[in-house]
């Protein structure tokens, strides 16, 4: 009687066991469900580090910059046109065209995902900007003045260009934005040192 009395409770206890085993590992799925649900945050730091934190300050980066971008592009082409350029200033407009080209689509695509408008007609002669009648003594020159001319020109424009980037390294808040500015900075930084040589050999 003694022994059936031990048996049972020994039952007892290890089906107590059991319950509790079950019941613990119960709890850690819960927990390692929780904490899922915990981390569900990381999408939305993904997405803000894609671009989705931006201010005024870089919106006003990447609708300027687009626009004075696309007038060191024309100034290129206008330059490329001529016959009898000296090939280093050929090869400077060439390589001005090839790296502000494709930074030309990545700000207008940021401009697409921050809903802002890309059509944002033009700038005065701040920043660097060639006026008019700049861009129409480039135009008319031939070859060999055009050469001094457009590197004088664009020693204007880049240090223009080199300004609205500090601005935006000091103000802007989208990382790929101020990361862009940066890279601005330290490229035409170069460039101007080129070009002041270039001159000083012409």
């Amino acid at each position: 009687m003694k022994i059936r009395t031990i048996a049972f409770h020994a039952g007892i206890l290890a089906t107590a066991l059991v319950l509790t085993g079950c019941s613990d590992t119960g709890g850690s799925d819960m927990e390692g469900m929780n904490h899922g649900n915990g981390t569900s945050s990381s999408p939305s730091a993904s997405a803000e580090a894609s671009g989705a934190v931006f201010n005024d300050a870089d919106v006003t980066f990447a609708m300027e910059m687009v626009m004075h971008h696309q007038q060191a592009i024309e100034m290129s082409d206008t330059l490329l046109a001529k016959d009898g350029v000296h090939p280093d200033v050929v090869a400077l407009a060439e390589r001005i065209k090839a790296a502000q080209g494709p930074e030309i689509e990545t700000m207008n695509q940021w401009l697409e995902d921050w809903g802002q408008d890309t059509d944002m007609g033009g700038m005065d002669h701040s920043g660097g900007m060639m006026s008019e009648e700049e861009m129409a003594a480039l135009e008319e020159a031939d070859g060999e003045t055009a050469s001094s001319l457009f590197l004088e020109q664009m020693i204007m424009h880049h240090q223009g260009a080199i300004d609205m980037a500090q601005a935006q390294i000091d103000n802007g808040q989208n990382p790929d934005a101020v990361a862009l500015a940066q890279k601005i900075v330290e490229d035409q930084t170069a460039e101007i040192t080129e070009m002041q040589e270039l001159l000083a050999q012409l």
